[in-house]
């Protein structure tokens, strides 16, 4: 069973799987991003302020169709300088999150990614981390989802994925977006306060950390 040292113990009937989202949970990639997608906001939508977080943990797709529909040769643009910038960002994980993904694998924990991010971002993933696959179940990634977050459609498939409840499930979240997501999945939801404060995401969270040097792992 895992605990949080500042918060309420998490409930032993949730152990069956844990489920991360990627950007700002198991890489801290969001401020790499911010820069990224500050400087697009600015060229194409400089008439909306602070644009680049007001889009945290939407997809590509749900961002083209609310702000550039209809705008096929700048989407081609924005999406071919995103793939060059993501082919070269740094994936560092977020503090604890190797050691806290080890000791909830060796307690026989169901572990998977349920990320927005296409599977050609994976791809670059995969070069700089070899690892990365031998820590996860499962990576589920927007090619596999019909709808994008808050849709609870993602984790309500990576909870199908283990054949298990989304109550038995453990979501770990960091944007708005994802966070309704795995509370509308009825999964117990984690947030980290690595993308937005604490308070912020707070309502949208059954528990939130900074990173996941607050948990550890009990043996009962």
């Amino acid at each position: 069973m895992f605990f949080s040292r500042l918060i309420v113990p998490l409930p032993a009937e949730m152990k069956k799987a844990a489920l991360f989202d990627l950007d700002g949970v198991v890489f801290d990639t969001e401020p790499q991003y911010t820069v990224f997608w500050g400087q697009i906001c600015r060229e194409y939508h400089p008439e909306i302020p602070d644009l680049e977080y007001k889009i945290k943990g939407q997809t590509l797709t749900q961002i083209y169709d609310r702000f550039f529909s209809g705008q096929d040769e700048e989407q081609k643009v924005i999406t071919q300088r995103l793939n060059e910038f993501e082919s070269n960002m740094k994936f560092n994980y977020v503090e604890g999150f190797e050691e806290f993904i080890h000791s909830l694998r060796q307690k026989g924990v169901k572990t998977a990614v349920v990320t927005s991010s296409n599977r050609e971002k994976m791809e670059s993933v995969y070069r700089q981390r070899p690892e990365f696959k031998s820590l996860f179940d499962a990576i589920l990634t927007s090619e596999d989802f019909e709808e994008s977050k808050p849709s609870p459609d993602c984790y309500l498939k990576g909870a199908a994925r283990f054949g298990v409840k989304p109550e038995d499930c453990v979501v770990f979240e960091d944007s708005f977006n994802g966070l309704k997501s795995g509370r509308a999945s009825g999964a117990y939801v984690v947030g980290l306060a690595t993308t937005n404060p604490a308070e912020a995401i707070a309502p949208y969270a059954d528990q939130v950390i900074n990173d996941f040097t607050q948990f550890i792992i009990h043996n009962s």
